[in-house]
């Protein structure tokens, strides 16, 4: 039986985690920042030690691109410093890290698919503090995979299906960006990817950067579009416009498509389309809500 830590568990990726983990016969120990903090080293090396912990998911970070901009030094502490606590945490005790990062650790001025191995440029400070993260668990010599993926969403808290949702509700027209180009990830099906590589073992002998999102390729006004309809909301028009149109701290990537060949083939899964797993989250979002 494996003792699993779950880090930033009350985040979108640590609640979808929650779901599967009620199933497992193995133990999930499941914590944010009030059972455990990780930017604390000493309480996080004793938790990993004394709970006997054999694998970490950390899936919290500080995720707010804009104030990332304005308050790098609080996004480094928990993209970065934190990172490194958990990762000598492990090495110390020889757990594995699986750690989740991101699509800004590019420059996002590709035209092909980003692989594991092409070159990190991030534009803004969410994506150094994230990169920064990475390269701290490299050096950290601790077993590890970390997971980059892109546009998470889901039932819980606060994302773009949700924004969308209420404002094709609230507005007859509605405005978003067609230039920027990536792939909506739905946090229950990287959660299923993450949980099916520790309950098979799979995730020994097997570390290194992998790339996870959904299939497909979108912007985010094919994105906004395709909620709308969804959910019936065809009274608002949505309409494409320029990123200019809406001035920004930090340059988002205008391309950020994920290439999942390696963890496709390395853990033999299979990867829902974009459309589908929407569908299915949208679903989900009805039954709770009866």
């Amino acid at each position: 039986m494996l003792d699993i830590l779950v880090t930033g568990a009350n985040g979108q990726l640590g609640r979808s985690l929650r779901r599967l983990g009620e199933r497992s016969s193995n133990r999930y120990l499941f914590t944010d920042v009030a059972e455990l903090d990780i930017t604390d080293a000493a309480a996080v090396e004793r938790m990993v030690r004394d709970k006997g912990i054999d694998v970490v998911i950390n899936c919290a970070a500080y995720t707010n691109v804009d104030k990332a901009e304005e308050d790098e030094a609080t996004a480094d502490r928990i993209n970065r410093q934190a990172v490194a606590n958990l990762a000598h945490a492990a090495a110390a005790t020889g757990a594995t890290l699986i750690h989740v990062s991101t699509d800004y650790v590019f420059s996002g001025d590709a035209n092909i698919p980003y692989v594991e191995q092409d070159e990190t440029h991030p534009a803004g400070a969410y994506g150094r503090t994230k990169l920064a993260g990475e390269t701290e668990v490299q050096m950290s010599g601790c077993k590890s995979l970390i997971i980059r993926t892109a546009w998470l969403y889901s039932e819980f808290g606060h994302n773009f299906l949700k924004t969308m949702l209420r404002l094709t509700d609230e507005r007859e027209r509605l405005t978003v960006v067609f230039d920027q180009v990536g792939t909506p990830t739905y946090a229950g099906d990287l959660a299923k990817a993450i949980f099916d590589i520790v309950e098979s073992g799979a995730y020994a002998g097997h570390e290194g950067i992998y790339h996870y999102s959904n299939e497909g390729v979108c912007s985010w006004y094919d994105f906004a579009h395709a909620i709308a309809v969804a959910a019936g909301h065809t009274q608002c028009e949505v309409a494409p416009c320029h990123s200019s149109e809406y001035p920004s701290k930090v340059k988002r990537p205008t391309y950020s498509v994920l290439d999942k060949t390696k963890i496709k083939t390395t853990f033999g899964l299979k990867i829902p389309h974009w459309t589908v797993s929407l569908k299915q989250c949208l679903k989900n979002l009805k039954n709770e809500s009866l």
